[in-house]
């Protein structure tokens, strides 16, 4: 091949990638912005809730506490009769979401039932209840299926460290084979290696598109509507990865000379501006979006995760190729240079999560009282291990004693690998986490903790919800599943709460049920401890069997 026939495929590529990155630019731009919150709380309602009107309103009116989207046919009102008192389709602006209601129902106990979407693409859900004229027996939602099938959940969090993963086997295999590769290697294996990255990515990002569906508007893994998987589309989330498919596109126009052969300056330029707009679609579809400071979670996320890849990438080039191919001579003269991309990949990673768990934690309490702190906590013991063999493997390298014996750090290297590999399975848990900021009360008044807790029997498995956990009014959510993870259909509810310690008798939750196996209650607790939970749950008329649980309230 002539050296015009490779320059016109190469200004074609160049093109292409740039025509991609014009095309990201402009949607970023058009994407709306997002409100600079996440998990949106009910704040406010009209009708309040339990309250008792004179006559029917002819809307009801729901506040949250940040903006929220809508997911489709997730909002009704019940009427006594239970039938549908809600006219038309609700209207959001920003926070707070308007219901028409036929005002000429009939008097007794009406239920709203609500399912959201927050700023940072996580449903929120909830229920209450108002009466016309009187209080009479609460009528149950027979359409309310919105609870998010476990498969799912499992599937989101399955997807995202399968996008990571695949960022880390495409961006080792470039930036070794741009920088580092000794020209008389093969360049087939890495390739290969980057090849199925890209796959990876790409197969994640549909999966993530697919998945956010029934997700966020419940159901099973292939319960999709048309109507649901365009509300997807056309928010932040749904955006920032049909930029990230777009990005990705583009890129595979460069990455095929690059991964045969070495390229000029300038393709590698594009690479990597492609690149690095690419790894900003991870945050902006996620909690960083949504933090207090976006922009500035938005950069440091997209570096976290960019360091990571770096060092993990690089890690794997190093064990599985070239510290089993490269000679002594080539290992002398790489390792030094790897030794110190590694050290800024590192340095990158302590900044970056620094920034990021002085944003998303807050402050010292939730680091150690919420699930998202303990996990950051389990994640940073973990990068410490890595550290620690990371700092031998490097001493190795100043010695000058790996390439006469590469055995050590080729050790290092993969202990380094598998213990990294775990941290990216906590970092693909966490995204999905209600952030810490967001999960401990603040003084002026925003969203507390959250208890959750499954408890077993010989008739049911019943998972347990208490929000926010803490002091005062909280709200109890009962979910009865069969052995087998099926919904258990319940025909009654029972449940009290005591506080033996502060001699506070068991008091009697009044429970809601909003389907055959979901029940809803509010509870005032009003001192601080260990609260014990004893729910007894009827199945049939004869089997019924108690649970217990104890809940710390702070």
């Amino acid at each position: 091949m002539t050296d015009m026939t490779v320059a016109p495929r190469r200004w074609i590529a160049r093109l292409t990638a740039a025509a991609g990155l014009l095309v990201t630019v402009v949607a970023l731009l058009i994407v709306p912005a997002s409100p600079a919150s996440a998990h949106a709380v009910l704040s406010r309602t009209s009708p309040a809730a339990s309250s008792v009107v004179p006559s029917g309103p002819a809307e009801v009116v729901l506040t949250f506490s940040e903006a929220v989207r809508k997911v489709p046919g997730k909002i009704r009102v019940v009427a006594p009769d239970g039938s549908r008192a809600d006219r038309g389709e609700p209207s959001f602006d920003g926070g707070v979401v308007t219901i028409p209601v036929d005002p000429s129902g009939e008097r007794g106990t009406y239920l709203v039932s609500f399912r959201v979407i927050s700023a940072d693409s996580h449903p929120v859900s909830g229920a209450f209840t108002y009466s016309v004229g009187a209080p009479s027996a609460a009528p149950v939602d027979a359409g309310d299926d919105s609870r998010a099938d476990p498969v799912v959940s499992t599937a989101v969090k399955v997807a995202r460290f399968l996008g990571y993963a695949g960022l880390v086997l495409l961006v080792g295999p470039v930036l070794v084979l741009a920088a580092l590769w000794p020209s008389r290697l093969s360049r087939r294996g890495p390739s290969r290696l980057a090849w199925t990255g890209l796959g990876l990515v790409a197969v994640a990002t549909v999966a993530d598109l697919w998945l956010q569906v029934p997700y966020t508007a419940g159901g099973g893994l292939f319960e999709v509507t048309g109507e649901g998987f365009s509300s997807v589309l056309g928010s932040t989330f749904g955006a920032a990865h049909l930029v990230r498919l777009g990005l990705l596109a583009a890129s595979a126009f460069l990455l095929r000379p690059l991964l045969a052969r070495p390229v000029g300056r300038a393709d590698a330029i594009i690479l990597a501006v492609l690149g690095g707009a690419a790894l900003l679609t991870w945050p902006l579809a996620g909690h960083a979006a949504a933090s207090p400071a976006p922009a500035v979670s938005v950069v440091v996320d997209a570096v976290h995760l960019g360091s990571m890849a770096v060092w993990l990438g690089g890690l794997l080039m190093l064990v599985v190729f070239l510290l089993r191919q490269a000679d002594e001579r080539e290992l002398g003269a790489i390792l030094p240079i790897w030794s110190r991309w590694a050290a800024l990949a590192v340095s990158a990673l302590l900044l970056g999560g620094i920034v990021q768990a002085l944003i998303e934690v807050g402050n010292l309490e939730a680091l150690f009282a919420t699930t998202y702190g303990r996990l950051l906590l389990a994640k940073v013991g973990l990068f410490a291990v890595v550290i620690a063999v990371a700092a031998y493997s490097r001493q190795l390298v100043r010695r000058r004693t790996a390439a006469q014996r590469p055995v050590p750090v080729r050790r290092a290297v993969l202990v380094e690998l598998v213990v990294t590999v775990v941290v990216l399975g906590l970092s693909a848990t966490l995204v999905q986490t209600t952030p810490a900021r967001t999960a401990v009360a603040e003084p002026s008044g925003t969203q507390a903790g959250f208890f959750t807790a499954t408890l077993s029997s010989s008739l049911f498995t019943l998972q347990v919800e208490l929000d926010p956990a803490e002091r005062g009014n909280n709200s109890m959510h009962l979910y009865a599943y069969t052995k087998d993870n099926r919904p258990q259909p319940v025909v009654e509810w029972r449940a009290t709460a005591a506080l033996p310690s502060a001699g506070v008798e068991p008091i009697e939750v009044p429970l809601l049920p909003l389907t055959d196996n979901h029940a809803y209650g509010d509870i005032n607790m009003p001192a601080a401890g260990d609260w014990q939970l004893k729910i007894t749950v009827r199945t049939s008329d004869i089997d019924q069997a108690t649970v217990t649980a104890t809940v710390p309230i702070r």
